[in-house]
């Protein structure tokens, strides 16, 4: 009994997820005008979760379909789902899907699409040297975790430049150069997590024109299409550009955010491959790796989004409520811009406010200054300043300001 009890004791404590810890802070919180700006989910402008209307509107009719039940879903996914799927990210005239080039398989939303992806590339990927990926400096935490869990080591490019709080784009090619032949390297399609900053689609073609020349793969990780311009297709653009060059990628998708289906977990992946016997190939050991996880993919998530984007009215509906979302948060990014930089005269240039993309903004403030406010004017965010712009609202945006400006100049 006692060498059965002895089993675990060398097992190391994992310090707690940062933002669920953050969160968890926030919640325990009494304070009356505490404000959370560490959460990833849209919020409206009180506060609260929103279901969006056309996700109402297909739950309804599901639950009214008598031909429903709950059978196992395919390996690989609701086939309704995941061609739609593809098609959103791709495109409808997308010749990769007319030639049958791409192998799509349904994943537990955008993390699983992730692991998924990353499981196949360390299996499959023809290596030069020690498999490797190359993320961008920063990038969303739990990159390195999916791809350090695979066998695959994570290695920083730089991305993002503090001096100007914007993109390192001499750095990022610099890099893409340098890197050896063949490098895998992440690729985030907009809406950057977490600086909100983008590439500009000069820069994407520059940075295609790179990975081309040097043979490179792109993994390229979609969490927020829509969510950055209120366009699913102008934020799909880099991926299709890449498409249409034949740079050899993949897309992970998730429709967490611009569903606000965050506890369905749908997310798709998609590889698009040289021909279609490759692509098939690709599909048959994604579906091994798949059954040897999760064996079948969830089915209610996914037959929403299957209802919503192949019925043409639905889908109107679904990019109106998209542009909904978006518009809040770059409303929220214009006001907090006007109160900084016109009423309150807070230090500093505060444009990349406008300029960033997308649900989150790299402030640009300090550790300490980030400490500040979360101490003692009990506004939660990230350490490294970033703030998720779907926290504000027009009931905390001008609190929020103020004490930024505080803490800019060191008063708080």
């Amino acid at each position: 009994m006692a060498e059965s009890a002895e089993t675990w004791n060398e097992v190391p404590l994992a310090p707690p997820d940062s933002i669920f810890k953050l969160t968890a802070a926030y919640k325990s919180d009494p304070f009356p005008q505490k404000v959370n700006l560490g959460v990833g989910a849209y919020r409206d402008d009180d506060n609260k979760p929103w279901v969006l209307p056309v996700v109402k509107k297909a739950t309804q009719l599901l639950v009214n379909d008598p031909t429903l039940d709950h059978e196992y879903l395919p390996i690989t996914g609701l086939p309704e789902f995941t061609s739609a799927a593809a098609k959103l990210i791709l495109g409808a005239d997308s010749p990769a899907i007319a030639e049958g080039r791409v192998s799509s398989v349904q994943t537990i939303s955008g993390t699983g699409a992730n692991h998924l992806g990353a499981l196949f590339l360390s299996r499959f990927y023809h290596w030069d040297g020690p498999k490797r990926v190359y993320l961008s400096n920063p990038t969303w935490v739990n990159h390195f975790q999916i791809f350090r869990n695979v066998g695959v080591e994570p290695v920083e490019y730089p991305y993002y430049d503090p001096k100007t709080i914007g993109l390192d784009f001499d750095g990022f090619v610099g890099s893409l150069r340098s890197a050896p032949a063949r490098s895998v390297f992440l690729l985030h399609a907009c809406a950057h997590n977490p600086t909100g900053v983008d590439p500009t689609a000069e820069q994407w073609k520059t940075i295609a024109d790179v990975i081309l020349e040097k043979k490179h793969y792109a993994f390229f990780d979609c969490a927020y299409q829509g969510f950055a311009s209120g366009d699913l297709d102008r934020d799909a653009s880099a991926v299709r550009y890449f498409v249409q060059r034949g740079v050899p990628l993949l897309v992970c998708q998730s429709f967490a955010k611009n569903a606000g289906l965050y506890g369905e977990r749908v997310g798709a992946l998609h590889v698009v491959g040289p021909t279609k016997e490759a692509a098939d190939r690709v599909k048959s050991q994604l579906s091994v790796l798949q059954r040897s996880e999760i064996s079948n993919p969830p089915s209610h998530g996914a037959r929403i989004m299957a209802l919503i984007m192949n019925d043409p009215e639905l889908f109107e509906e679904w990019k109106r409520d998209i542009k909904t979302m978006a518009g809040r948060i770059i409303d929220m990014r214009r006001q907090l811009h006007r109160l900084l930089t016109e009423e309150l005269k807070t230090p500093g240039n505060w444009d990349h406010i406008i300029n960033q993309i997308g649900m989150f903004s790299f402030t640009g403030i300090s550790p300490d200054q980030s400490k500040a406010l979360t101490e003692r004017a009990h506004i939660y965010l990230t350490p490294n300043g970033r703030i998720s712009m779907a926290g504000l609202n027009s009931k905390n945006i001008r609190y929020f300001a103020e004490n930024l400006d505080k803490a800019v100049r060191g008063e708080l």
